[in-house]
C-alpha cells in the first residue's frame, strides 16, 4: 500500500431550474440555437442594470437548508473580473465573503461489496454555497473558437467542499449523492452533458498521518461523475510518483483528456486577488428574515437518505428496493398515491421497481426519454393491480402481464382480467386432478421432496402453473400438493 493519501476538496457548479436568467427576464433552456436567448443585459452592453431573480435565491436559500447550512442574514453581491470571452462583460456578478449559505454537509453512502445491504454512511462538510451567473460555452474547433452567449447569465450556484474527500470513490459518491438531493427537490435537472452540473476538483497527496496539506492541483473538463473519479485516479497516482520522484508538485490548473487518459498543464492557478473582488455597485445586499427562511424551508421535501431509512424502518422495504425507489421524487410519490388506496407497501413497490421502470425504458428512445407521467397508468390503477393479487383473483405472473398490458393500452386491471378470462382457478377439484398428474410426470423432484430437499417441490408446482396457463392459485397448488406428497 501507498504511504501517501489523497486530500480532495470540489467545486460544484449547478444551474438552478428558473424561469429566466439570474439578472435579467430573458429565458434559458438547453437545446436553443446559438446566442438566441440573449438581450442586452446578457450581452453586457453599456448603460444596463441587473435586476436579481427571487426564484434563483430563494431556491439557493431551500440547498442550503436542505444540507444544513447556516443562513446569514446580510448576503451581498460582488464582481468578478477576469477577461474571457465567454463573459461578455469582462466581470462575473458573483459572491464573494458574504456568500446566501455558510457550512453543511452532504450525507453520503460508500455501497457495500454485495450491494445487497446499505453500506456505510458519512457527512462531507461543506464550505460554502454562492449564488452567481453563469457565462457562456466556448466551441474550439480548428483554429477558431465559437462562443454562444445562450448560457451566459443563467443562475448557478457552487458549492464547494472542504478538503474532506479522501478518495476518487468518495468523490463519486459525493457527487451522486448532491446531485440526487437536488433533483429530489427540484432545484436542477443537474444533468451533466447538458452543463447543468459541472465540478472542478481540487487534489493533493501527503503522507499518511501527515496533518499538512499539500500543494493543491486543480482539475477542469470533469464532465461525468465518472470522469471525476477516473481524473483523480489519474491524478493522484501522478502526484504520489512526482513526489516519491524527489519532485515538487506546481499549484496548477490540469485538464482531464479522457481519451488519453491522462492530465496535463492548463494554466498556473490564479487566487483570489487576480480577480479583483469588489462590492457590485449595481445591486443592493439581500436581507433575510427568519420568516422568509422558515417558510422556504417548510416546502422542502424529505431527503432520499432519510426518506429511504423511513421506508427500510417502518414499512420493511428491503434495501435493493428503497435504493432504487428513493433517488427518485416521481417515483415516490407515485408509489405513496397508491400505498393511500391499498395498504401493501412490498406490492406496490416491487412491481414500480422491477416493471415500471423497465417499461418506461423499453418505451424511451433516443433522446426520448419517457417520463412516469408519460405513460397511462395511475396510482390508484396500480393499487388495484396489487389488490388482485392480494385477494387471490389473479396470481403473481399474472399480475406482470396484466400490468405490461394496463401500459400498452391504458385499460385497467379489472377490465383487463374480466377481457381475457385471467382470474385464477381455485376450482379444487380440477386443481387436485392436475397435481396428481404432475406428480405422477416428475418422480425425481417427488422422491427428492420426501428426502427433505424442501425446494424440489418447485418444480412440480411449475409444471401446474404451466398446464394452468398460470391461472391456478399458487398458495392453494402449494398446500394441495404437501397433502398428496404426505
Amino acid at each position: 500500500m501507498s504511504d501517501y493519501e489523497a486530500v480532495i476538496g470540489l467545486e460544484v457548479h449547478v444551474q438552478l431550474k428558473t424561469k429566466s436568467k439570474m439578472f435579467t427576464d430573458a429565458p434559458y433552456y438547453y437545446g436553443a440555437e446559438p446566442n438566441t436567448l440573449t438581450n442586452p443585459v446578457v450581452l453586457g452592453m453599456p448603460g444596463t442594470l441587473p435586476v436579481l431573480n427571487k426564484e434563483a435565491i430563494e431556491k439557493t436559500i431551500q440547498v442550503g437548508l436542505m444540507l444544513g447550512c447556516k443562513i446569514p442574514e446580510v448576503s451581498k453581491w460582488d464582481r468578478k473580473h477576469y477577461f474571457y470571452p465567454d463573459m461578455p462583460k469582462n466581470y462575473q456578478i458573483s459572491q464573494y465573503d458574504q456568500p446566501l449559505c455558510e457550512g453543511g454537509a452532504v450525507e453520503i453512502e460508500m455501497l457495500s461489496a454485495s450491494r445487497n445491504v446499505m453500506g456505510d454512511h458519512r457527512e462531507i462538510a461543506l464550505t460554502r454555497i454562492h449564488l452567481e451567473e453563469d457565462v457562456g460555452k466556448l466551441t474550439h474547433t480548428g483554429e477558431m473558437s465559437l462562443v454562444d452567449y445562450n448560457r451566459a447569465g443563467a443562475p448557478l450556484i457552487e458549492i464547494v467542499t472542504e478538503p474532506d474527500i479522501f478518495s476518487p470513490d468518495e468523490a463519486f459518491a459525493f457527487l451522486t449523492a448532491l446531485r440526487n438531493n437536488l433533483q429530489f427537490a427540484g432545484m436542477s435537472d443537474c444533468d451533466m452533458e447538458k452543463g447543468q452540473m459541472r465540478c472542478d476538483a481540487n487534489v493533493s497527496v501527503r503522507p499518511k498521518g501527515s496533518e499538512k496539506l499539500g500543494t493543491k492541483v486543480e482539475l477542469k473538463n470533469l464532465n461525468s461523475i465518472s470522469g471525476v473519479r477516473n481524473g483523480l485516479e489519474y491524478e493522484i497516482k501522478r502526484q504520489i510518483h512526482e513526489v516519491k520522484a524527489g519532485g515538487i508538485i506546481t499549484q496548477e490548473t490540469r485538464r482531464w483528456d479522457a481519451d488519453q487518459n491522462m492530465t496535463y498543464v492548463m494554466r498556473t492557478k490564479e487566487e483570489a486577488h487576480d480577480y479583483r473582488y469588489f462590492p457590485c455597485p449595481d445591486l443592493m445586499p439581500i436581507r433575510i428574515s427568519e420568516e422568509w427562511k422558515s417558510s422556504l424551508g417548510e416546502a422542502l421535501p424529505e431527503l432520499p437518505f432519510d426518506r429511504q431509512r423511513r421506508y427500510m424502518e417502518d414499512l420493511k422495504l428491503p434495501y435493493t428496493v428503497t435504493s432504487v425507489l428513493c433517488p427518485n421524487r416521481d417515483l415516490c410519490e407515485f408509489f405513496e398515491a397508491a400505498l393511500a388506496v391499498h395498504n401493501n407497501a412490498k406490492g406496490i413497490a416491487n412491481i414500480l421497481v422491477n416493471n415500471l421502470l423497465s417499461e418506461l425504458s423499453e418505451a424511451s428512445f433516443g433522446d426520448d426519454q419517457k417520463q412516469l407521467s408519460d405513460l397511462p397508468i395511475t396510482p390508484e390503477g396500480l393499487a388495484e393491480l396489487i389488490k388482485l393479487v392480494d385477494d387471490a383473483v389473479i396470481s403473481n405472473q399474472i399480475a406482470k402481464e396484466v400490468f405490461s398490458e394496463m401500459i400498452q393500452t391504458g385499460k385497467t386491471a379489472g377490465v383487463i382480467v374480466d377481457e381475457k378470462g385471467l382470474k385464477q382457478s381455485s376450482d379444487t377439484g380440477e386443481l387436485e386432478g392436475i397435481c396428481a398428474d404432475m406428480i405422477d410426470a416428475n418422480p425425481k423432484a417427488v422422491e427428492q421432496f420426501k428426502a427433505g430437499q424442501e425446494k424440489a417441490i418447485n418444480a412440480i408446482k411449475g409444471g401446474v402453473m404451466k398446464a394452468t396457463q398460470g391461472k391456478a392459485n399458487p398458495k392453494l397448488v402449494d398446500k394441495i400438493l404437501r397433502e398428496m406428497l404426505s
